[in-house]
């Protein structure tokens, strides 16, 4: 064999393999989604029932979530699909939070008088109404994707 062919075969195999140490196997895509997922929920635990500023804060960690699993650049299909489904869970809640946080905000400046009585009323109403609504649908939706995701990720490849 010519040391140009010898050169050629070596140069061949070394951009063979560097393309395909490259290509990000689904095992680890599954990773890195379901680590930001967890990530995730986890804020939502932590935060449960917790006071305005606290709230608002997990608006913005969810909102920053939403962020981090648009930003994953999953190659797999299946993934992506789950990706934005899961993008779009965290961006309802974020949003659903924030308003919740604001009517609590408008609560907790209610003057002691009748009209005070009524703003605190309406702010009750609609905390309930967005966070019930909000945890319903975003709690099952959240529940199905991850049933989706783990039966996805634990099939072989």
């Amino acid at each position: 064999m010519s040391v140009w062919r010898k050169y050629n075969l070596i140069i061949s195999l070394s951009i063979a393999l560097l393309m395909t140490g490259c290509i990000e196997d689904k095992a680890s895509q599954c990773q890195r989604l379901i680590q930001v997922v967890n990530a995730g929920n986890s804020l939502i635990e932590q935060n449960k029932g917790q006071q305005v500023i606290t709230s608002f804060q997990l608006s913005k960690d969810l909102e920053a979530i939403t962020t981090s699993l648009k930003e994953l650049n999953l190659t797999d299909p299946n993934l992506q699909d789950l990706q934005s489904r899961f993008a779009k869970v965290f961006q309802n809640l974020s949003q659903a939070i924030a308003k919740a946080s604001r009517a609590l905000g408008m609560a907790k400046t209610a003057e002691a008088s009748s009209t005070g009585r009524e703003k605190l009323q309406k702010a009750r109403s609609e905390i309930d109404t967005v966070l019930t609504s909000a945890a319903k649908t975003a709690g099952k939706e959240s529940d199905m994707l991850v049933e989706e995701l783990n039966k996805y990720c634990v099939q072989p490849q």
